[in-house]
């Protein structure tokens, strides 16, 4: 993943192998572990020089910036409870992370694509090298492609066959995959190469060695994601909601019984419910589901009803001693929501989140239970999970992305009763755009100019990168003399003022110490006009609000 680990690995290959140079990277897909390390391998001058080629599939870029940087924040929050790598290593803590046993530290980099592979199979010789790419998008991520090397009858399936079940929802937040394409791009592979093919290798875990192995571990994997997709859609269609599938729905033993088919990354049941996700939605069709109340207003009327805290607490205990654990966590997660600071409480839904975690198989499940577990009982683990969204990623995106991540970053409530238009040009990569606030929205297009702008910013892209990674401000470029402002340059400011720096430390599990508060929780529900709420109930028929 970083750079260091990279440096790492090609130091041991040119110590006991050769020291060719290296003259193309390919990136098999647009997560951080497959293109993080490649500073730590070849030199950017080279690429610019043309020295070295960088391929990748088609929308490489785009997808690797929308996944790390719009959710990025809340991603790496996340991937606390996925990967629990700040818990302590130990039989009672961390593990592994199922793929590795750890994500590496050090600098996460990205040296854009000069190449991208844009049709459905693409043949490309490399130094002499045959390689045939085939595009598998929106499998185990939204821009992927395998490899087969024919002369040499080696097939690299990227990270779309491994040695396990893989996410069709990765836990730490990303776009749900489809598991129907997933399995025909595996058939595809497996009629295309696979009967020819003598090694087959992945971007983690072991190679499988031998044509026969090869077909059924590809057979194996394309029956597995087509079993999923088509088996719970088969429930669906009989009436089995998002919130009951993953308690009905099982793979059948030829599946489930062959090792690479466990979940050692990917779980059965959270897969399972992201499967009608991906179809139906998050709704489970009940109105009673549609617009309910959050966990901090609803958990005051349960403990209430349930005869409060203390009750609560004696049947979590006598839930607990029985082994009941998910009855127990039903309960005692209502107490904590209605009162954070309830230590008593807390320790108990500790102690049954502790116990499900240790009879998990998947890392995922494992990891999210016992990180739930230390945040209730402990200060928000002190360190950081490895960051996704680096400068290297961020100075990668397209001018477009950058500014839609701008959106994303402004409080549209300070900007009320604002708005302006921008227009953008970077003359160095013949690009213009124009940026406007409208409707407390920022919006952004390519290609156009409005006709009476606020202001015109004139911009290098090369200058406007260091404002990108936060090295300096658009303000220190135009006084520096490298961009010109021609109008207004108050706007600025105004979109400046409204920009959010996104926080890591935002409370998940209530009353942990050192989070920050998360917008909206532990108050009552701000009833503005048009909303949904009823909250008074007149005679049949009526209409209150």
């Amino acid at each position: 993943m970083s750079k260091e680990t990279a440096a790492a690995a090609l130091k041991l290959f040119r110590g006991n192998v050769d020291d060719r140079p290296i003259v193309a990277v390919i990136y098999s897909h647009s997560h951080a572990d497959h293109f993080g390390g490649v500073r730590g391998i070849i030199d950017e001058k080279d690429v610019k020089s043309g020295k070295v080629q960088v391929i990748a599939p088609e929308g490489f870029v785009e997808h690797a910036v929308s996944e790390n940087v719009y959710a990025g924040n809340a991603m790496t929050r996340r991937m606390f409870y996925q990967y629990a790598s700040l818990l302590p290593a130990s039989p009672y803590g961390y593990v592994t992370q199922g793929l590795g046993q750890a994500a590496s530290s050090g600098n996460t980099g990205l040296i854009a694509p000069t190449r991208e592979i844009t049709e459905p199979t693409e043949e490309v010789t490399i130094d002499g090298v045959r390689m045939e790419f085939q595009l598998t998008p929106g499998t185990e991520a939204p821009s992927e492609m395998n490899t087969y090397l024919p002369d040499m009858k080696a097939l690299w399936m990227a990270e779309n066959v491994t040695g396990t079940l893989h996410n069709i929802y990765t836990l730490r937040g990303a776009q749900v995959r489809d598991a129907l394409a997933w399995s025909k791009f595996i058939n595809e592979a497996l009629h295309k190469y696979g009967q020819e093919a003598d090694v087959m290798f992945a971007s983690h875990h072991w190679p499988r060695w031998g044509n026969e192995r090869v077909q059924e571990v590809l057979r194996g994997q394309r029956d597995l994601y087509a079993n999923m997709n088509n088996q719970v859609l088969h429930l669906a269609n009989q009436g089995v909601t998002i919130n009951e599938i993953h308690n009905v729905y099982h793979l059948p033993d030829s599946l489930s019984k062959q090792w690479y088919n466990h979940g050692y990354h990917g779980s059965v049941p959270h897969n399972a419910r992201a499967v009608i996700n991906r179809y139906l939605g998050y709704w489970d069709s009940n109105p009673a589901t549609l617009i309910p109340l959050s966990p901090g207003e609803s958990a005051p009327l349960y403990v209430e009803m349930m005869g409060g805290a203390d009750a609560i607490i004696k049947k979590g205990q006598s839930l607990f001693d029985e082994g009941k654990y998910f009855y127990a966590v039903e309960i005692l997660n209502k107490l904590v929501y209605a009162e954070p600071q309830n230590t008593k409480a807390k320790e108990l839904l500790a102690d049954n989140f502790e116990q499900i975690g240790y009879q998990q198989e998947n890392p995922g499940l494992r990891n999210s239970f016992l990180a739930g577990a230390y945040e209730l009982r402990s200060p928000l683990p002190q360190g950081s999970a490895t960051e996704t969204a680096t400068p290297d990623v961020i100075r990668s995106m397209p001018t477009g992305l950058f500014l839609d991540y701008i959106g994303i970053k402004m409080d549209s409530n300070k900007v009320d009763g604002k708005a302006f238009t921008i227009n953008i040009v970077n003359p160095d990569v013949d690009e213009k755009y124009i940026l406007e606030l409208s409707n407390n929205t920022l919006t952004n297009i390519k290609g156009y100019q409005a006709d009476d702008p606020d202001l015109t910013l004139t911009i290098d892209r090369t200058e406007l990168e260091p404002v990108m990674i936060g090295k300096s401000t658009i303000f220190d470029v135009i006084d520096g003399g490298k961009a010109k402002a021609e109008g207004d340059t108050e706007v600025l400011k105004v979109l400046a003022s409204a920009l959010v720096d996104f926080e890591m430390n935002f409370e998940v599990m209530p009353g942990t110490e050192g989070t920050k508060a998360v917008p909206g929780r532990g108050a009552d529900v701000d009833e503005k006009e048009g909303s949904f709420r009823v909250q008074s109930v007149g005679t049949k028929g009526a209409v209150a609000n």
